[in-house]
């Protein structure tokens, strides 16, 4: 038992290992450390939109809410409550998961429907958030300041972390009975719990996992940027990206995402430099392609020839 636990295991180990070792020297031959931090906190993001929609086919495209929340809880703890750098990150994903808790009457919906209120839902924290009235508490539109704790390598170091962690989540995902009910619970929710399986309250893991792994990248870009506004964490782009790039690499796997963010950050910094007059038409085809002819992913072009995926 313990030999297969363990062959089981590695796969996403070695994953996390060399993830942390290329972002790690990545630095020494590319001096652009902004862009690098960026593409980290896409793949966090991808990973744990993944744990959501791969394994439970619910698509939150509100998914910007739990970063959004994550940011602020942080950033208010630091400016409010003065609070050290390690209790402003931990506060990230507990409000993000707070906020998820409060909107987990929302998995009673399904497809479209749970999709568009998970939307209205973040757009009533960016709303909140950017409310004048509040200025004296959130900053309102003028956004926060936190130079007191800026310290671009730490919170480098620490993004590391979390995209290693953010791995052997997904890797748990992909082969525990946990995941494995998960996708019994997407393919037929009904069957699944006439086989004891416990639907709502996996499905509230779930929830609150991938909220939390939002919350916690929300937190540390805050600690990171040190200055920004509620549109920078609070943009829909960046639920779409996160969709985009989960949806190229492939959802319900460990890679897939990975990969997906990896190849399409690079490629939407490419050509937004080389070829900014073109940006929105080149990279439109390339979604529009993937659509057509790669519904399942850049992964998929290896299950079709019988390679499990990991």
């Amino acid at each position: 038992m313990l030999k297969s636990n363990l062959s089981r295991a590695w796969p996403g180990i070695l994953t996390a290992a060399l993830l942390a070792l290329v972002f790690a020297l990545a630095p020494m031959g590319y001096g652009n450390t902004s862009l690098l931090f960026m593409m980290m906190t896409f793949i966090v993001l991808a990973q744990g939109l993944n744990l959501l929609y791969g394994f439970t086919g619910y698509l939150p495209f509100g998914y910007v809410g739990f970063f959004g929340t994550g940011a602020y809880a942080a950033a208010l703890m630091v400016m409010k409550l003065h609070a050290p750098v390690w209790a402003a990150m931990l506060s990230g994903p507990l409000a993000s998961m707070a906020v998820a808790l409060i909107l987990g009457p929302l998995l009673r919906l399904s497809g479209a429907y749970f999709s568009i209120a998970n939307l209205a839902a973040s757009q009533i924290l960016f709303f909140v958030v950017s409310n004048p009235h509040l200025a004296d508490i959130t900053g309102g539109p003028y956004g926060v300041k936190l130079d007191r704790i800026f310290a671009p390598t730490a919170s480098y170091a620490a993004m590391i972390v979390l995209v290693a962690l953010t791995t052997l989540v997904a890797a748990y995902f992909r082969h525990s009975r946990f995941g494995q009910g998960l996708r019994a619970m997407a393919d037929d929710p009904v069957s699944a719990e006439m086989s004891a399986i416990p639907v709502v309250r996996m499905r509230l893991m779930a929830w609150l996992t991938s909220a939390a792994v939002a919350g916690l990248a929300g937190a540390l870009y805050a600690w990171n940027l040190s200055v920004f506004y509620p549109d920078a964490v609070f943009s829909l782009q960046i639920s779409v990206l996160a969709i985009v790039f989960a949806l190229f690499g492939g959802v319900g796997t460990v890679l897939g995402p990975i990969i997906g963010a990896g190849l399409l950050y690079a490629l939407y910094n490419a050509i937004g430099i080389s070829a900014p007059q073109y940006f929105q038409l080149i990279y439109g085809v390339l979604i529009v392609g993937l659509v057509m002819f790669l519904p399942e992913g850049i992964v998929s072009l290896l299950t079709r020839r019988g390679i499990n995926v990991f």
